[in-house]
């Protein structure tokens, strides 16, 4: 440990520094003497809109028949996951979305905030149980008609009709539109024929293709009368009840993978498989008996992202998910670093805890800081979710905001998953590679999340689309003096910006210190005027390097974004950061408790500065900070995290995990036990007179 090496030999004096001299804050926010988050409240508030379905999720997956079995072979893992499919289907865990008359609950916001946790029991139960009720059956459910609903909803609830969702392709992931699969209509038979016409188009990653799955909604490009209407979903039987694959229908298990080892993922291809016309999933496109086609929405563009739209629960989940999974690793690695002892400096008083460190603060607590802002913000995703598919605010406008609202969050939770498992995996040093402590599983399961519901660089682009064309709405029809004065205005903005900034600099001196200046001059309005600001100025640059691409010929204008799509992608990330942000923010102006507000207000000022650290490069390359106040931020990070330090075990504490949910043996309380032993033997053998000399204390003499 770094921060061990370098501090000085004198002993602590104060009860606040342990042993060695190493600068700390108390243990816990008792011992601090000072605000307090009410752990019940923040619980609640953590949970959010739907936190008594939460609590019930969470209820049922206490039961140890729902736990993950760390090594457990694929095999039997996949067995086993199936049952537990069974259980929540015998629960009710799987009628949430689904309409009353077919059984359901029709509550499309608790089933979301259901299905999230159940990452804490097995990520491959959460992931097989979103397959088949996320994905096939909500693909006939939103997709479908009520015909189509009457035929296999029920089925699909009760789980006597397991499927797949038989979107992605080996050639195409992302890129649904270029699909290969076919479905040729025979207007004499009044079927379809579904096709995969190469090894490319074979449908490939799909839960419950190997060995479960008894049909699939397979995404195919419709062909009538010689015509191609673009990606369209269908109804179509897999297996007889035996389990054999029907005439037609092959397909392949995809084997072991790197993580998610209990969901039987395979390959499905078709060769001329026919099916009857009303198999076609017709909410948003038909064929009559004669093969003419008919759509409400008569833009094929905008009809195939309607189609897609209609399943963006998918993002919204994974957004969820990883966050409940993400607050698990932070649960444990908190709790064993508040606990695990290393280092006395040879002063040979006792060993130093973990979170006394420094650096240890500095790689656990902004991240808990983190998945704070990820659970507001998740919690205003599915609210928006619930209002759109529960029908009270469901229009066009709305479903674009969710849909770029979904791929601005999701990449960002998914990618910090990985990031913060892996650190908490480290922090938790050989323990946290014990597959019984689960840091290692969790990081395995979860690494495919960065992919699943499309690659999160390609969801970050669509937002980063989004941005460029709102920003053009600003101008559009804009006349040459409007367009001018705007220009003006925006360096006017930098110049007396920059100035700002500067004379805040200057103030340091004022204010004492440059952390006091750091304190009172990056406030949240401030923090939110630098996040902002960078989204803003990032838009706006790219699109004044796109300008000439409305001009050029399609080759030059896909030159010029590609040059400019990293840089896009960025700003869309740096989006995604600023909703987190406002969320959190949100959530701290909503809590009426004054010692709540004051430790969530300090948590959510470490998540705003650690963001413009990150980017202090960028701040200070665009003028938006003076070098002076920049220099200061990392400073009062530190701060902040030794301010936080006290109340770290309340603040991962208040995600509300029982034991059932955590199961990790070094965040039960175990590792105190051994620490306690240790220094009762070491302090028996100094007051027994027997406990051997020193070699350096003989050589001193």
């Amino acid at each position: 440990m770094t921060d061990a090496a370098v501090r000085p030999k004198k002993p602590a004096t104060d009860k606040r520094t342990p042993a060695g001299g190493a600068p700390t804050a108390a243990h816990s926010a008792e011992e601090a003497h000072e605000a307090r988050i009410r752990i019940p409240a923040v619980t609640d508030l953590l949970l959010g809109t739907w936190a008594d379905t939460r609590r019930e999720a969470r209820q049922l997956i206490k039961d140890p028949a729902f736990w993950r079995i760390e090594g457990q072979p694929m095999a039997e893992h996949r067995e086993r996951v199936l049952g537990q499919l069974r259980l929540l289907a015998e629960n009710g865990g799987s009628r949430r979305a689904f309409p009353k008359e077919y059984g359901g609950l029709g509550d499309n916001g608790a089933n979301l905030a259901g299905f999230m946790d159940l990452v804490l029991a097995d990520p491959s139960l959460q992931i097989k149980s979103g397959v088949q009720w996320g994905l096939f059956g909500s693909a006939i459910h939103q997709l479908g008609t009520k015909k189509h609903h009457d035929m296999w909803l029920r089925d699909v609830i009760s789980l006597d009709l397991p499927g797949a969702f038989a979107m992605t392709e080996t050639g195409h992931g992302s890129d649904v539109a270029a699909i290969g699969t076919t479905a040729t209509y025979d207007a004499d038979a009044e079927e379809f024929v579904i096709h995969t016409p190469f090894r490319g188009a074979w449908k490939d990653y799909l839960g419950n293709a190997a060995l479960h799955g008894r049909a699939a909604t397979v995404f195919a490009q419709l062909i009538t009368g010689g015509v191609n209407y673009g990606v369209h979903c269908f109804f179509v039987p897999l297996r007889d009840e035996n389990g054999a694959f029907l005439p037609g229908v092959g397909g392949e298990d995809d084997g072991a993978k790197g993580g998610l080892n209990g969901i039987d993922n395979g390959r499905l291809h078709f060769d001329h498989v026919r099916i009857p016309r009303e198999n076609l999933l017709n909410r948003y496109g038909d064929v009559a008996a004669d093969g003419s086609y008919s759509s409400e929405i008569p833009s094929p563009g905008r009809r195939f992202f309607t189609m897609l739209g209609a399943l963006v629960q998918g993002r919204v989940c994974l957004d969820g998910a990883s966050t409940t999974a993400t607050a698990l690793a932070l649960h444990i690695a908190v709790t064993y670093a508040n606990q695990r002892r290393q280092f006395d400096s040879g002063s040979g008083t006792d060993e130093v805890v973990l979170l006394d460190y420094g650096k240890h603060q500095r790689r656990l607590l902004p991240r808990v800081a983190q998945v704070y802002a990820q659970f507001f913000a998740n919690d205003e995703l599915v609210r928006k979710f619930d209002g759109i598919f529960g029908g009270t605010n469901d229009t066009s406008e709305e479903r674009e905001d969710l849909e770029t609202l979904a791929a601005a969050l999701k990449p960002l939770s998914t990618w910090n998953a990985l990031d913060t498992i892996q650190e908490c995996r480290e922090a938790c040093g050989g323990s946290g590679y014990l597959a019984e402590n689960r840091l290692v599983g969790l990081h395995q399961d979860l690494d495919v999340y960065a992919t699943f519901e499309g690659d999160n660089n390609v969801l970050l682009q669509l937002v980063g689309k989004r941005l460029l064309s709102d920003y053009a709405k600003q101008f559009r029809g804009a006349d040459a003096a409007k367009l001018a004065k705007y220009a003006v205005g925006q360096t006017a903005g930098k110049v007396f910006h920059g100035a700002g900034l500067r004379q805040l600099g200057q103030a340091v001196a004022d204010f004492g210190s440059p952390a006091r200046s750091v304190e009172l001059g990056l406030r949240d309005e401030q923090q939110h005027e630098l996040l902002a600001g960078r989204v803003e100025q990032m838009i706006s640059d790219i699109a004044g390097r796109m300008r000439p691409a409305a001009k050029a010929s399609p080759v030059e204008a896909a030159a010029i974004f590609n040059a400019n799509q990293s840089e896009l992608i960025e700003a869309a990330r740096a989006h995604g950061e600023l909703l987190q942000w406002e969320a959190f923010s949100d959530a701290v102006n909503a809590v009426d408790d004054e010692g709540t507000t004051q430790v969530l207000t300090w948590l959510r000022d470490l998540f705003g500065l650690t963001l413009i650290e990150k980017h202090l490069a960028w701040h200070l390359i665009n003028g938006r900070l003076s070098t002076q106040r920049a220099a200061t931020v990392t400073r009062y990070i530190d701060r902040l995290c030794l301010r936080l330090r006290p109340h770290a075990q309340d603040l991962v504490d208040a995600f509300g995990f029982e034991p059932e949910h955590v199961r990790a043996p070094i965040a039960s309380g175990a590792e105190r036990a051994r620490q306690d032993e240790a220094r009762e033997y070491y302090a028996a053998l100094a007051a027994s007179g027997e406990a051997p000399v020193s070699e350096k204390k003989l050589r001193k003499k």
